[in-house]
């Protein structure tokens, strides 16, 4: 088959989940015998036309001169190019600035559509956004063959709201098999002493409600935060949360780091709300971090009863002063891994996207 990947920011992975999916399974895919195309921006710093045996296919991406207005132009910029390369098959990542552009796609080729989570339901947008975001959804599901949940709710809520035409398959993770404690040595921390939030600076994160949590519990375990912490929300967060046992860091992209930093912390915490399965969660999971999660239906199919669940404040203080590493916390890790192993894996979401590609153009 000849496979078109379209709108992440391309390959190698700088980024975050759609980038790594895209990469993971075009290597994979090729490794099939597929001829596969991903799209780049024109500023991504890996220049090379191939990677892995990867078509590279470098478009013009403005969103670092007009923000979001960018994103839309680099959509068009995707979907236009796709037109004259007879893709059999075209996964479309996502659909917050690619909607407009739907009725564009090339009639010729198959169109999949990883829908990502509830965008439309994201606190950071406005009524406005969040109206246009609903409309949006339904435009890429109506001009789909087939739309991706990567999560067991997610894929329900395709299905009931727009009929048969979803399936579930979820993103992958690959375990830690070698932990290296010193490398937390440039952050003055040791294994076991410190507890751990990895997330974009949004409020349907749940930060403010973990570090409230942080702030009126007993431990005195410092909390690492880890994100832009350049945006008005990142700002306000430093400002309002002055303790000693929290320290906020600058976001991180080196794997060996932020793998090793979750799997020797003491908690790791998981505010997310409003995706469908998020890669940071999996990557908790394959690192042997004891996950701490806010209460939400996405959270819960991923991790089941293998995590200790948060809905306000109160609750996060509870689990940062009573939970230890005992055998019911010990058990509840290696479920986790081997759930990794078992479901989460990246060869077997290869599989499972390639028989879907098969099928739908039957």
């Amino acid at each position: 088959m000849r496979i078109g990947i379209i709108g992440s920011r391309g390959i190698p992975n700088r980024y975050g989940g759609f980038e790594e999916l895209a990469e993971q399974l075009s290597v994979r895919l090729v490794k099939m015998g597929h001829s596969v195309f991903v799209y780049n921006g024109h500023r991504h710093p890996y220049a090379n036309k191939e990677f892995k045996g990867v078509r590279i296919i470098h478009k013009y991406d403005p969103e670092h001169r007009f923000g979001t207005v960018g994103q839309f132009i680099y959509d068009f910029n995707q979907i236009f190019d796709a037109h004259w390369r007879q893709f059999d098959v075209i996964l479309q990542l996502g659909y917050t600035s690619s909607g407009i552009w739907q009725w564009m796609l090339p009639k010729s080729a198959r169109i999949v559509t990883n829908m990502d989570g509830l965008e439309w339901k994201r606190s950071k947008y406005n009524k406005l956004t969040q109206k246009f975001l609903l409309r949006s959804e339904r435009w890429a599901a109506r001009h789909s063959h087939l739309m991706v949940g990567d999560n067991i709710a997610i894929e329900k809520y395709l299905h009931d709201k727009f009929g048969g035409q979803a399936v579930f398959i979820p993103y992958g993770a690959d375990i830690l098999k070698s932990p290296n404690p010193a490398v937390l040595e440039p952050y003055s921390i040791q294994p076991g002493e410190y507890n751990l939030l990895i997330a974009r600076m949004e409020p349907e994160n749940h930060i403010r409600e973990i570090l409230s949590g942080v702030k009126y519990a007993a431990s005195q375990r410092i909390t690492l935060v880890m994100g832009n912490l350049d945006t008005k929300y990142g700002q306000e967060l430093i400002r309002d949360f002055k303790d000693a046992r929290i320290r906020f860091l600058n976001a991180e992209y080196n794997k060996e780091i932020v793998d090793n930093l979750r799997h020797h912390c003491h908690l790791y915490f998981h505010g997310h709300s409003v995706g469908g399965t998020n890669p940071s969660l999996l990557e908790a999971m394959a690192c042997g971090a004891t996950i701490v999660a806010h209460d939400n239906p996405f959270n819960r199919s991923v991790t089941d009863e293998n995590a200790y669940y948060f809905s306000n404040s109160d609750e996060v203080s509870h689990w940062i002063d009573t939970v230890e590493k005992d055998d019911k916390t010990l058990q509840m890790i290696k479920r986790n891994t081997n759930a990794i192993r078992e479901k989460y894996n990246w060869k077997s979401i290869a599989e499972q996207y390639e028989l879907v590609f098969s099928q739908v153009r039957i």
